[in-house]
């Protein structure tokens, strides 16, 4: 029989495995059904891609946007790899590979007409799709592997940066193609950064207060199987006056549910709150992208 850690493994993988589909999937519907129709430009390497395309044809010449994703995407892939994890970068690239071939086989009509419609809708779930990429702990490649890569070493969310980036393509796409497209194409992707900063927490820190009777068996099991601080001090309850204990911890948002279920495993009577943490200066544990 598998062992119990053998079966999360593989339960991991799998919703790995679902989320790169399900990424590939609709960010090949979002560049069909939206980005083309409307004449825009999406974010990152598969915009580049279809702006390359874009100069292509304006000398006859055909550089297909699936192409142009996996050149643009496999030599960062190896750079980053380095810092990032070898299996973060497969899951990654198979997204990549996906999106490409999705690109090939499927072929979905334009639903709307109007183009700030597009802009919107399109920009909400393109930023989704990287979304779910990301939950499912792979990506969608090209700027993603860079944005992790800066914020895996510095513990703080850059989608802001990669934005800026983005608008300096869009500028050149601006200059060649008419500016009025390129202004619905930074709208649209600031949608889809809004739409990722909502969704995506990895980098955000929170404090957890927790109360119990039981914090030598609390703090064992939660620093068996995490490696951040955990402080503790007397207290008396102010309604039953029975001696208690007060924790005190910080924490990545994304590790927050883990932590209350494995306290509460351990106290059913624990109480845990939680405190968005705004600032925080002193050693703290990121575990890796896997």
């Amino acid at each position: 029989m598998l062992s119990k850690y053998k079966k999360n493994v593989m339960v991991r993988r799998l919703i790995t495995i679902g989320a790169v589909i399900a990424s590939a999937f609709l960010q090949t519907y979002v560049i069909q059904v939206f980005i083309r129709p409307a004449s825009l430009l999406s974010s990152g390497f598969t915009g580049v891609a279809i702006l390359i395309d874009r100069i292509a044809s304006l000398y006859g010449r055909n550089i297909s946007t699936s192409f142009g994703m996996l050149a643009l995407n496999i030599p960062v892939a190896i750079l980053c790899s380095r810092s990032i994890s070898m299996r973060f970068t497969f899951y990654s690239m198979m997204q990549v590979f996906l999106a490409s071939l999705f690109l090939k086989i499927f072929r979905f009509e334009a639903l709307f007409n109007d183009v700030l419609l597009n802009v919107v809708f399109g920009g909400f779930l393109y930023g989704l799709s990287i979304v779910i990429a990301l939950r499912g702990n792979a990506s969608t490649g090209g700027t993603d592997f860079i944005a992790l890569y800066v914020s895996q070493k510095t513990g703080r969310s850059i989608w802001e940066y990669v934005f800026a980036g983005n608008c300096v393509i869009l500028c050149i796409f601006g200059y060649l193609f008419g500016w009025m497209y390129a202004g619905y194409s930074i709208l649209f992707q600031f949608v889809s950064t809004k739409a990722i900063s909502t969704f995506h927490h990895r980098y955000e820190r929170v404090t957890l207060q927790i109360t119990t009777s039981r914090a030598e068996e609390i703090i064992e099991e939660y620093v068996k199987q995490y490696r951040h601080g955990i402080s503790y001090v007397n207290a008396v309850g102010g309604y039953s006056h029975k001696s208690m204990y007060l924790l005190h911890t910080v924490v990545s948002s994304y590790e927050v549910n883990d932590i209350v279920h494995l306290m509460r495993e351990t106290d059913s009577h624990v109480i845990v709150n939680m405190i968005k943490t705004e600032n925080f200066y002193g050693g703290f544990y990121q575990a890796p992208m896997e």
